[in-house]
């Protein structure tokens, strides 16, 4: 067989020259049209790319802006917080000291209570008849009472101090843990506004635009702070006005107390010498009564001496008498002798009578002044008792009064009056 007719024999598509004319035609058109779109896609592409460069910078810039502001913001509230926590730890300080000031105020009242119970205690020693509701007894338990009134005053404003500073240190914990916040917060801005598309930390991360559990409006976040703050603030002044009422209180009381101190101790000095006058006035009645039974002793023994001297003449006058009666007979006359001699014996009979009665008056009145001059010497003992409790009542009242003794008057002690020098080492001895 021959090559000629194997060629001949193969199955090929022939084609008309149009068919192969339009052929190339298309493949021209799709080839320009082609490369058309491929350059407008190029085109598009490179005014996307030049877009989203400029975009994503922006935004990038944008954001690293927004972070500066943010972090502008936080800093301002931390600034904000940091004075107002300050301030706060400045006025809980205050507070303690006045607490403080106030409790031992509250303490110091301990002494005057001591005092005034100890001296309401001494004069319940009294007896008898001194034992007077007078002045100083109540002017001592108005001081017992104005000392319980001053010491509720007192613990009350501790109390108060005590549940403000609570508050106070609610409010700083809450300003703490903002401010802690707000630190970790910048921390964390100021990280991300340095972070750049060159650092080596950055990642894609997952599911980065989901909202986290617990996220709050910029709103919300400046109330917060600003809570925080108000509270803060308001805390601070009711604290301010609670440490002027401590002061105030403090002040006042110390004034009333030393008020009622100044009343009592002029009661008790006023009923003193009433004491010391009503003393003096029995020791000279007791002088007075004694020397008038001296003299009535006197009296009775004059008397007595007067009823004895009688008796010789009375037995002359009764003897002649009897004599007389011996006369005889007519001689038995009564004549102007017997008249007399009866009328002596009646006369003497008559003035032993007289001296008798007037010995028992004399001894009446005797008795009756040794017993008034019993009854002195016991309201006198009265007196006494009592004018000394007055008296260590003073004296146990001046430690409310009483300081620190210094070296000037220890020099000056040895030198004082002996009531001065016994004043002087007393306060020494306290």
């Amino acid at each position: 067989m021959s090559i000629r007719a194997d060629i001949a024999s193969k199955p090929v598509t022939h084609f008309a020259p149009s068919d192969w004319h339009t052929n190339n035609h298309l493949l021209a058109t799709n080839a320009e049209r082609l490369r058309d779109g491929s350059h407008a896609n190029r085109e598009d592409s490179k005014h996307l790319r030049n877009e989203t460069y400029n975009k994503t910078e922006w935004g990038t810039h944008d954001n690293t802006t927004r972070l500066s502001n943010r972090i502008d913001d936080i800093e301002k509230w931390r600034e904000t917080l940091e004075k107002t926590l300050a301030d706060t730890d400045a006025e809980i300080n205050k507070l303690e000291i006045d607490k403080d000031l106030a409790e031992r105020a509250l303490e110091a009242k301990a002494l005057p209570l001591d005092v005034a119970s100890e001296c309401l205690t001494l004069r319940d020693g009294r007896r008898q008849i001194d034992v007077v509701d007078d002045q100083a007894s109540a002017q001592l338990q108005k001081e017992v009472d104005v000392i319980e009134g001053i010491k509720d005053a007192l613990q009350a404003k501790v109390s108060q101090a005590f549940e403000q500073l609570c508050l106070l240190q609610e409010a700083r914990q809450q300003l703490a843990a903002d401010l802690r916040d707000k630190t970790e917060a910048k921390g964390i801005d100021t990280y991300c506004k340095e972070l750049s598309i060159n650092s080596p930390d950055i990642c894609l991360q997952p599911n980065p635009t989901r909202t986290p559990k617990g996220s709050v409006t910029p709103q919300t976040w400046e109330d917060h702070s600003r809570y925080n703050k108000d509270r803060a603030e308001a805390e601070m002044r009711s604290s301010q006005r609670l440490r002027e009422a401590i002061h105030s209180t403090i002040n006042q009381t110390d004034n009333d107390l030393e008020a009622q101190r100044q009343a009592t101790e002029f009661a008790l000095r006023k009923r003193i010498h009433e004491m010391e006058r009503a003393k003096d006035e029995d020791e000279w009645q007791k002088q007075n009564t004694e020397e008038e039974i001296a003299k009535q002793e006197q009296n009775i023994r004059d008397l007595e001496k007067a009823i004895k001297d009688k008796e010789n003449p009375l037995k002359l006058a009764m003897t002649r008498l009897e004599n007389r009666t011996y006369r005889p007979n007519v001689e038995l006359c009564r004549d102007n002798a017997q008249y007399g001699l009866v009328g002596e014996v009646n006369e003497i009979q008559d003035s032993i009578k007289a001296l008798q009665k007037k010995l028992q008056d004399a001894h009446n009145n005797r008795d009756a002044l040794e017993k008034q001059l019993h009854r002195i010497n016991q309201d006198l003992e009265l007196k006494k008792n009592s004018l000394d409790l007055d008296n260590k009542c003073m004296a146990t009242r001046q430690k409310l009064t009483n300081g620190p003794v210094s070296a000037t008057t220890k020099n000056l002690a040895s030198f004082k009056t002996d009531r001065e020098l016994y004043t002087s080492k007393q306060a020494l001895l306290m």
